[in-house]
């Protein structure tokens, strides 16, 4: 397997130095330089195979020999060990539960199998390997539990002060071993801009082993391929078109199902969800691409300005002849919410369903209604990706009603919190790593 930059497709690297690097010098992204097609009969028949054999299926097609089978297997036996179950709500709406993970976020798919890929690949090393990430809210608590103790690998995790919850802001600070917090003065933009520049900063770069864990990272990307291709297996009757809607922030996720779509999953139609943070939803509307500062939301995790992963999406869309804005539109749709209308949705839902969805997830609902308004006769899947006691006070607030804790959520609420405060300022920022890595 090979992998290029989106900002160069003669700039081709190995499955190993794409993992280690996260982001190329050039500043652009990693893309497998072919995405191979899954043999028709395997799609047919998903039904006959478990969870963990799709996965490595799907795997050891993507990757194409990069890692021994058993190798391979070993990886995905450790990292996609919980299950990925479709809740039905009614017959052409479903929800795909992504938080039954150890970090209650479907990041954990992603954070899992690459955790396991760089433990894996970093045996033959002797010097340490930091690994940097920002989070708007999952992905720092995913990162944590899936690389916390692992040998040789340390992770320093960035978040915007007071635009996480509580008892996100707690599965990413109490860890303590190898897993620092730096507690951002800023935006998840902010911080996701100080990860790049580290990255791009040639002393630090030659001073310590740096790699990422963000979407940027090409092996969070491809476990979160998985999934799709599970929840395809549980809803499709074989004749309605199936629709998957994604909550989005910085688009990793619907990448990721992009990917699966190119394998050979039918997917009828993909549907990008975000707050008011809209800039891919405009863009789909009106093929211009105008990144801005972000906008806090209740759905936090979809706070994002700058989508890292849009210059994968545009990538996978670029052809010789046509418009790239057509080629995507004809495949992806866009909507936008407000709190307001999420805090209706999760009323809703509740009412109606008697299901408790987290306000990312209702961002997702309600995306999948305003196009099946338009598109009645589909079969839709909303991806839940998180808990919905990982925002406590606000669902409490929205419904009404206590909100039951999961037992390894709820043990954290009492643990102490540590956290280094980071101004914006990038000096600060490199003068830390260089200071403790």
């Amino acid at each position: 397997m090979q992998l290029y930059s989106t900002n160069n497709k003669e700039h081709l690297v190995s499955l190993k130095e794409a993992v280690f690097r996260g982001l190329p010098e050039d500043s652009g992204l990693y893309m497998p330089q072919t995405i191979p097609v899954l043999e028709p009969d395997f799609i047919q028949n998903l039904a006959k195979h478990s969870f963990q054999e799709i996965a490595f299926r799907v795997a050891d097609t993507l990757l194409q020999g990069a890692i021994p089978e058993q190798d391979l297997q070993t990886i995905i036996h450790k990292a996609v060990n919980f299950p990925a179950p479709v809740h039905t709500l009614d017959e052409h709406t479903h929800v795909l539960e992504l938080f039954h993970g150890p970090s209650l976020a479907f990041k954990d798919f992603g954070a899992r199998f690459m955790a396991q890929l760089m433990s894996y690949f970093n045996r033959a090393e002797d010097r340490e390997l930091v690994i940097l990430v920002a989070t708007s809210g999952d992905t720092g608590g995913a990162v944590a539990a899936g690389f916390y103790q692992t040998p040789g690998i340390k992770v320093v995790i960035l978040y915007p002060s007071g635009k996480v919850s509580m008892l996100q802001e707690k599965q990413l600070t109490t860890l303590g071993q190898n897993i620092a917090a730096l507690e951002v003065n800023g935006t998840f933009d902010d911080c996701q801009a100080l990860v790049k520049q580290a990255f791009l900063d040639p002393e630090l770069s030659s001073a310590i082993r740096l790699s990422s864990a963000n979407s940027i990272n090409i092996s969070r990307l491809i476990p979160q391929s998985f999934y799709y291709f599970e929840a395809y297996k549980q809803v499709a009757d074989g004749k309605t078109p199936v629709v998957f809607c994604v909550p989005s922030g910085n688009f990793g996720n619907l990448t990721a199902g992009l990917m699966a779509h190119r394998m050979g999953l039918p997917v009828h139609h993909f549907i990008a969800a975000t707050n008011i943070n809209d800039v891919v939803p405009a863009y789909l509307h009106t093929g211009q691409y105008l990144p801005r500062p972000s906008a806090r939301t209740l759905s936090n995790a979809m706070d994002v300005g700058a989508p890292s992963n849009f210059a994968r999406m545009l990538d996978m869309f670029i052809t010789e002849n046509g418009s790239t804005w057509n080629n995507m539109t004809a495949t992806i749709a866009g909507y936008a919410f407000n709190d307001e209308q999420t805090k209706h949705a999760i009323r809703e839902v509740f009412d109606r369903f008697d299901y408790v969805m987290d306000p990312h997830g209702a961002v997702g609902y309600l995306a999948l209604k305003q196009y099946q308004r338009e598109h009645p006769h589909t079969i839709g899947v909303v991806l839940e990706t998180a808990h919905p006691a990982k925002f406590l006070d606000d669902m409490e607030a929205i419904l009404e009603r206590p909100i039951e804790i999961p037992e390894r959520l709820a043990a954290l609420a009492h643990e102490e919190k540590v956290a280094t405060s980071m101004p914006i300022a990038f000096p600060a920022f490199k003068s830390w790593l260089m200071d403790n890595y």
